[in-house]
């Protein structure tokens, strides 16, 4: 049998003759450049994440620049996040020149640990950004108290947790500024990159509607210095055909963890720890991430016997070779560093079956067993 980590061929098939219609549409009109897809678009966003903007971007990783952008990050000011996500949570705050701030992460859920942030802001602190990572929200309340203390923006990077909730609250609204990603992969994902941006702030809005399109305001003039960063009109029309599927697949995936923790507990696996879901967050299971014992040595087994894995992520940030000048070593993030050295995350996409996931387990049980 064959599973692979993810099967967007399976998705498409099921909404093909949409998609289609809908990318139809934007060539009928020939319009690709923002325009009435992308309005309508960011309109049907701001309902889905109850927020009072939303507001398209070329890809989640100009989503995360221009909400730094748009409170004036710059050199000689830190913004405090998680080394254990993506890289452009620090290519962001890299490229305008700002310094990040790693705090540890926490063992249960893998998200910033809060319990560190307050001793680690300092005057030069302009910004915290929590990463929601692999679908579940990071503990923002206790965040959220912290930075009000001290007046700090929140930029919560909600790139793998759209639909995700924290005490009722949607991933994206809790902070100034929620930042999203369409990434083919993503549990909303496009025909190609794409971003968004959340805020509840008239201001914050309007500042980041005007750094997208180069701090232009009226054409050909120029109020700040921006960037190109509009959504495309084909990925509108085309997210908006998925949006309408989201929550269905999101509770697919849901049901797909639930199944496999109980194989995973049927099956006695001690080797193997199954994803922490706190009881008053709404997890969205972009990825099921595991902790286990020989890692490695697992997913190669696991490889051969035809079956998809990924490391998200193998390097913790605070140790890539480009961000060596950060200063930080080796034994610096214990919690970080450990869950890059055991996480395995396992095929949780919506259609994948009952009959694969028996056989994922299987294939866990057998390696452990030999």
């Amino acid at each position: 049998m064959k599973v692979p980590l993810l099967d967007l061929v399976a998705q498409h098939q099921t909404i093909r003759d949409e998609i289609m219609a809908a990318v139809a549409r934007v060539f009928d009109r020939q319009q690709f450049i923002m325009g009435t897809e992308v309005e309508e678009f960011e309109q049907e966003m701001a309902g889905y994440c109850r927020a009072k903007h939303a507001i398209g971007c070329a890809s989640g990783s100009d989503a995360l620049l221009l909400a730094l952008m748009a409170f004036n990050v710059g050199p000689g000011h830190e913004v405090i996040t998680t080394a254990f996500t993506f890289f452009a949570t620090t290519s962001a705050i890299t490229r305008l020149g700002a310094r990040p701030v790693y705090l540890d992460i926490s063992h249960s859920d893998f998200n910033l640990n809060v319990e560190l942030l307050e001793r680690a802001i300092t005057p030069q602190t302009r910004a915290i950004m929590p990463v929601h990572l692999y679908g579940q929200c990071a503990r923002m309340d206790a965040l959220m108290d912290v930075a009000r203390r001290h007046q700090i923006p929140v930029i919560e990077d909600a790139a793998q947790a759209i639909g995700a909730e924290f005490k009722d609250r949607p991933a994206g609204t809790i902070g100034e500024i929620g930042c999203f990603s369409f990434f083919p992969s993503k549990n909303l994902g496009g025909a190609g990159d794409g971003g968004l941006m959340t805020t509840n702030d008239d201001e914050l809005a309007a500042k980041l509607r005007l750094l997208r399109v180069h701090g232009m305001e009226p054409k050909y003039y120029h109020q700040v210095v921006g960037i190109n960063s509009r959504l495309d009109a084909l990925q509108a029309a085309v997210l908006r055909v998925k949006l309408r599927y989201l929550d269905q697949w999101s509770e697919a995936r849901r049901l797909n963890a639930a199944r496999y923790n109980n194989l995973i507990a049927q099956a006695g696996l001690e080797e193997v720890t199954t994803p922490k879901v706190h009881a008053d967050s709404w997890h969205i299971f972009h990825q099921y991430t595991i902790r286990c014992a020989r890692r490695d040595e697992l997913k190669n087994h696991l490889s051969q016997a035809g079956i998809g894995t990924e490391i998200y992520y193998p390097v913790p940030l605070h140790l890539q070779e480009c961000f060596a000048f950060l200063g930080y070593k080796a034994g610096d993030l214990p919690e970080t560093e450990k869950a890059a050295q055991e996480c395995l995350s396992l095929p949780i996409y919506p259609e994948l079956s009952a009959e694969q996931q028996d056989y994922v387990v299987e294939k866990i049980a057998e390696f452990y067993q030999t």
